[in-house]
């Protein structure tokens, strides 16, 4: 089946369609950046012109940076806090003039592990696999055997008094203006805490950020596997079509 999966992100929206069967994209992806702060209406709105650039009429899914239960937004970090209770599918079925079946939303992090288990780096691995991507915020997917814990948010367990993220995302080691080493040690205290919890067998790192994993892999510390995500910054895409395909 093919589908056409959209990322959203806390900086831009983009997408591809996608053949869930390869976990190939049909065509290269389209990114249309959101430099503000949206409400829940206009990133719909955004969401619509990304849909006409690939004039798409088939299914739909969308990963979203946030907890979505029963397509409902109950909690994010990085967005318009209007979307808190927002119900997504029946606003962008709307927005799309689609029916509400037709469109599937899963957390962003969800969405990218469910691609790395399918046909990424977690792929044919047992046991409990630990995905992560570092970008605007830290999210996170837990898998065990293959099966999805949704929603988890590990991005926000505490660390230094305030939400992780603050300190290990991608764009905190912009703001806070650190080189690889400085971050990565950041990064390394906070997956300890992980890992002394969860005790994954693989953890899988994504977002722009994971392109980069050889500059800070090597100063990290943990007794737990970590490898980059095969789909690199585009494991969002392929997930959520994923998520679209049924």
């Amino acid at each position: 089946m093919n589908t056409l999966g959209i990322d959203i992100g806390g900086s831009a929206v983009k997408g591809a369609p996608v053949n869930t069967r390869t976990g190939r994209l049909l065509a290269p992806p389209h990114r249309i950046a959101t430099p503000t702060v949206l409400p829940p209406a206009e990133l719909a709105r955004v969401v619509a012109d990304l849909v006409a650039h690939f004039a798409w009429t088939g299914p739909i899914g969308v990963g979203f940076p946030g907890v979505v239960t029963h397509g409902t937004i109950r909690f994010l970090g990085n967005l318009h806090p209007d979307f808190v209770g927002c119900p997504i599918v029946k606003l962008l079925a709307q927005t799309l003039r689609r029916r509400q079946a037709d469109i599937a939303v899963i957390n962003d992090a969800d969405a990218a592990g469910l691609a790395e288990v399918r046909f990424g780096a977690g792929r044919k691995r047992q046991g409990t696999i630990l995905m992560l991507t570092f970008g605007t915020g830290v999210g996170s997917g837990l898998f065990l055997n293959g099966h999805l814990y949704p929603n988890t948010e590990f991005g926000h367990l505490r660390f230094h008094g305030q939400p992780a993220e603050k300190f290990v995302s991608a764009a905190a080691k912009d703001r806070r203006h650190l080189d690889f080493p400085a971050w990565a040690a950041e990064v390394d205290a906070y997956l300890h805490q992980l890992e002394a919890v969860l005790f994954p067998d693989l953890i899988i790192v994504g977002g722009g950020i994971s392109a980069d994993h050889a500059k800070w892999f090597p100063h990290l510390t943990l007794s737990t596997p970590i490898v980059p995500a095969k789909f690199f910054n585009e494991a969002g895409i392929v997930g959520a079509a994923l998520a679209g395909e049924a």
